[in-house]
């Protein structure tokens, strides 16, 4: 009796679970820019009622990069009304997470042309290196203010590290 070999193409799994994960995730941000048009507005999608304070005028697309890949967000246009959301800060390109691991991948020594190419394998969207170089220096602010901090408190050990070269 022979029995039925079943194979799998690692591959294809992969890249189907990663595109439903990064569909589930547009559509959860979408719902939730939805829900908060509606709040702000105080109806629903074409609903008539005499709390409305302003009314919805459309949505434009927007790209957001994020762990899962890039997904497009429907930010809804309101009139009467600003629409500011909690979701997502304004002009935000790409999820802070993805800015951490750009900053340090960086710090680690990888290059920044490196840093390009793995962004693209790792998120679908390539991160071009005026951006890494923008975001790196936004992190040697931090370190330097570290740097300089003040030191208060008791320090029981002091190490000292050098070295000696005979000048000819």
């Amino acid at each position: 009796m022979s029995k039925e070999i079943i194979q799998l193409n690692e591959e294809v799994v992969k890249s189907e679970i990663k595109e439903l994960v990064r569909n589930s995730v547009e559509e959860t941000l979408n719902e939730l820019l939805n829900k908060e048009a509606e709040e702000l507005t105080g109806a629903a999608k074409y609903e008539r009622n005499e709390a409305r304070q302003g009314y919805r005028s459309g949505h434009y697309n927007r790209k957001l990069t994020t762990t899962s890949g890039e997904v497009t967000l429907e930010i809804p246009k309101l009139k009467g009304i600003p629409f500011e959301t909690a979701i997502i800060e304004r002009y935000r390109r790409r999820e802070s997470s993805v800015e951490e691991a750009l900053i340090e991948m960086y710090l680690a020594g990888v290059s920044v042309r490196r840093v390009e190419d793995i962004s693209e394998a790792l998120w679908g969207s390539r991160v071009s290196a005026s951006t890494i170089s923008d975001l790196n220096q936004k992190a040697y602010v931090h370190i330097e203010e570290w740097r300089n901090r003040k030191l208060t408190g008791k320090y029981p050990y002091v190490y000292v590290d050098g070295i000696y070269l005979k000048r000819n």
